[in-house]
Formats: structure tokens, C-alpha cells, sequence
């Protein structure tokens, strides 16, 4: 609009962009107020902001979902002023990051486009600043779209605002499932190795109780040979004698008794050294297993055990509102040149393709004023349409009659043209 009294501001690239979110009519708004240029640009930014939050949030979620399970410490940069050993490019899976990347766009493009129906789809109201009954009830639907999208932007987001605190309980509780994933390994190795070892130290027993036998025997002989054993005298008698064979005997005995225990043992000893390896390699996959508690749901179940009820709500109310806006905006919306320059535009449109409506025409069962919509150029066809067919049915009849009207006079003059004697 441009005039002696006023000039409409020009518009840059991102405020036609904004624009086009918003779903308003970039050729009118040119033309139109710096009021109305600003309301849809502000319009536009809040559906632009959202289809990045929701980019951002879907992305984020992507990650958390698909990433490689480790500890939830590990990948923890500290700020209190001590170096992290870990470098970033360690940290990021770049394959994860990729795949969440792609997704976080398709996520935002996809929730951009939906925000951007909701708003465009939404009317404008009654004209007036006061959202009335008839309003909100028009809306519900939109409403509840609206609420279920700023869910799915407000928790991920919730979950990445809470992340250090939920990485110390995740820590916490992978290690507590990491010991109890090794007290079950330990119990189930244990009843295997606790009868071989049992076995292996009655062996080591039995050798050790006949080695002080033999010790004892041997202690004897001596004794039986300085005479300390009353009433033979000194010296290597009959009664030494005996001892000394007896000792002869046990020392043969113990031999080979000896040599198959020890044999023995060093076979129940491999047995335990088997077990005690399949029992570290049950550590390593515990290890593993314990990485696993690190999912998308249990983030979530901590967010809200940290952050508590009401903080989690008003984090989501946020983006409630966040999302909402547009649409309570619209309704709210004052009649302004804009809206009537487009509404003109609309009733130019619909008379140039010969479209009448009759506002409040007639009022339906519920007592809602209904709008009566004459299409004059189908109008115009089903008439000629009716009269062409009236006229053929006219003409048709015509034609029958005047052929009976012949018929009828040949018939008279030569009847035997019509009557076959056979």
C-alpha cells in the first residue's frame, strides 16, 4: 500500500520466509500494515522454532535409542576443571550420529509441516479479541495434535537437560546389575568347582596324614636304635629290625600312593583352571550385558525421579504452550486490513467462477445458521442440460407419432401387405 498518507514497509528474504510458514499471503501482506506484516512473521517463527526443537528432540532420541551401550560415566565431560582423557571424536559413534542427523531432519520437516497445517488451517475467529465457546470446541482437534507434538519435542529434550544427574544413576544402577549378573555366574561356577576342589583336597589330605605316618615311623626306628624305647636295648635288633621293614613297606605304599593322587590332582586342577576361565569369560559378557540398562525408556523413568512431578510437568507445559500459541493467537486475532483485503480476494475469486453464497440461509436441526452455496455456471449447464433432454423427449415423441400416423394409413389402404394367409 502505497499513498500520500501511508507506505507499506518492504519485506526482507527471512521475513517472507516466515511468511510462507505461517501460510499468509505474502502478495496482500506487502500491501498491508507493519502490524499485520509483524503478527505473521512472529506467527511464522513460532512454527519455524517448533520443526527445530522437534529436529533437535527426534534427532536426540535417535542417538540415545541406537548408540553403542558403554558406561553411562564414560562419555561424561567433566567442568570442574579437570582434563577428560577421552577425546570427543572418541566419544561420538559417527555412524549413530549420521543416522540421527537424517532422522532429526525428516522428524522436523515432517512436525514443521504438521504445526504449519494446524496454524494455517485454524480460522481466524470471530474477528475479536475474545476466545469464545464455539471457538475452543472448532479447535479441540488441532488442540490435541498440538499437545501430542510438544510431548514428543518436551521429553527428549527433558531427558538431555537432566543428563548428568541420569548418567550418575545409570552408572550406579549398571554396576549394581553388574554384580548381581556376577553372583549368579560365581553361584552356578561355584556348585561345579566346590566338589572337584573338594575331591583335590582329600587327596592332599590323605597324602599329607600318610607322610606323618611315615615321619612317625621313621621317628620310631631311631628311637629303637638309641634304645629309647624301653625294655629293648640299644642297637639294631629283631625289634628294629621289624620297624625298619614296616617303614620299608610304608614308604612303597606311600610311593604309589603318591604318584596316583597327584596325577589325580593335577587333573581335577585343570578341571578348576577351565572353570575359572568360562568364569571370567562370564565376567566379560556381564561386563557387556550391564551396558545394555542404558535405553531410551529408563532415561525417561529417571528424568521424572529426578526432576520430580511438577518440575517434568512445567517443562512440558512449556512446550505445551510453546505449541499451542498459534492457534489460541489466531483466535484472538482482531480483524485487521489483512483479513479483509483477503477476504475480498475470496469473494472476487468465488464471483469470478460464478459462486453465490447466501449467508445464514436457513438454520439445521441443532440450530447452527447455515450458509446456502449457489454454483451459478452448474446451474446455468444443468438447466440447458434439462432443456436439451425436454426438447429430445419432445422431438422423439413427435417423430413416434407421426411414424404410427403412417402406419396406421398404410395399414387401410393395403391391409394384405400386413395379413399372411399361412
Amino acid at each position: 500500500m502505497n499513498n500520500n498518507y501511508y507506505k507499506s514497509p518492504e519485506s526482507t528474504w527471512l521475513m517472507r520466509q516466515f511468511w510462507k510458514a505461517a501460510g499468509a499471503d505474502r502478495y496482500l501482506l506487502e500491501r498491508s500494515t507493519y502490524s499485520d506484516q509483524i503478527k505473521y512473521f512472529c506467527l511464522g517463527g513460532i512454527v519455524v522454532a517448533t520443526g527445530v526443537l522437534a529436529g533437535l528432540a527426534g534427532g536426540y532420541a535417535i542417538y540415545t535409542i541406537f548408540e553403542p551401550k558403554g558406561d553411562a560415566l564414560d562419555g561424561m565431560l567433566t567442568t570442574t576443571g579437570l582434563k577428560s582423557t577421552k577425546r570427543v571424536e572418541d566419544m561420538i559413534h559417527l555412524p549413530t550420529l549420521f543416522m540421527s542427523v537424517v532422522f532429526g531432519l525428516i522428524w522436523g520437516l515432517i512436525i514443521f509441516n504438521i504445526d504449519r497445517f494446524i496454524v494455517t488451517s485454524t480460522g481466524k475467529g470471530d474477528g475479536t479479541e475474545a476466545i469464545t465457546k464455539q471457538e475452543i470446541k472448532s479447535a479441540i482437534p488441532r488442540i490435541i495434535m498440538g499437545i501430542i507434538i510438544a510431548l514428543t519435542i518436551s521429553k527428549p529434550i527433558e531427558i538431555r537437560m537432566f543428563k548428568s544427574e541420569i548418567d550418575a544413576k545409570i552408572s550406579s544402577k549398571q554396576q549394581l546389575f553388574k554384580k548381581q549378573l556376577d553372583d549368579q555366574t560365581d553361584k552356578g561356577i561355584d556348585d561345579k568347582v566346590n566338589p572337584i576342589k573338594f575331591e583335590s583336597d582329600s587327596l592332599k589330605g590323605a597324602i599329607e596324614v600318610q607322610r606323618i605316618e611315615l615321619n612317625g615311623q621313621r621317628v620310631k626306628l631311631e628311637m629303637e636304635a638309641a634304645g629309647q624305647l624301653p625294655p629293648n636295648p640299644p642297637g639294631r635288633g629283631p625289634a628294629w629290625q621289624d620297624k625298619k621293614e614296616n617303614l620299608e613297606k610304608m614308604e612303597a605304599e606311600y610311593k604309589i600312593m603318591k604318584v596316583a593322587a597327584e596325577k589325580r590332582i593335577k587333573v581335577l586342577e585343570k578341571k578348576i583352571d577351565k572353570y575359572e576361565i568360562e568364569r571370567e569369560g562370564e565376567y566379560l559378557t556381564n561386563d557387556k550385558k550391564k551396558y545394555s540398562l542404558d535405553g531410551l525408556l529408563l532415561r525417561l523413568q529417571l528424568a521424572h525421579q529426578i526432576a520430580g512431578f511438577w518440575i517434568s510437568l512445567f517443562i512440558t507445559l512449556l512446550f505445551v504452550v510453546i505449541e499451542l500459541t498459534p492457534i489460541f493467537f489466531k483466535m484472538m486475532l482482531i480483524k485487521s486490513p489483512y483479513d479483509f483485503m483477503d477476504d475480498n480476494i475470496k469473494e472476487l475469486a468465488k464471483a469470478e467462477i460464478g459462486i453465490e453464497i447466501e449467508y445464514d440461509f436457513y438454520t439445521d436441526k441443532n440450530g447452527l445458521e447455515k450458509h446456502k452455496v449457489v454454483n451459478h455456471p452448474a446451474e446455468i449447464m444443468r438447466r440447458e442440460r434439462k432443456n436439451m433432454l425436454l426438447a429430445q423427449e419432445e422431438l422423439n415423441r413427435k417423430v413416434i407419432e407421426n411414424w404410427k400416423k403412417q402406419k396406421l394409413d398404410d395399414i387401410a389402404k393395403n391391409p394384405e401387405k400386413y395379413f399372411d394367409e399361412e
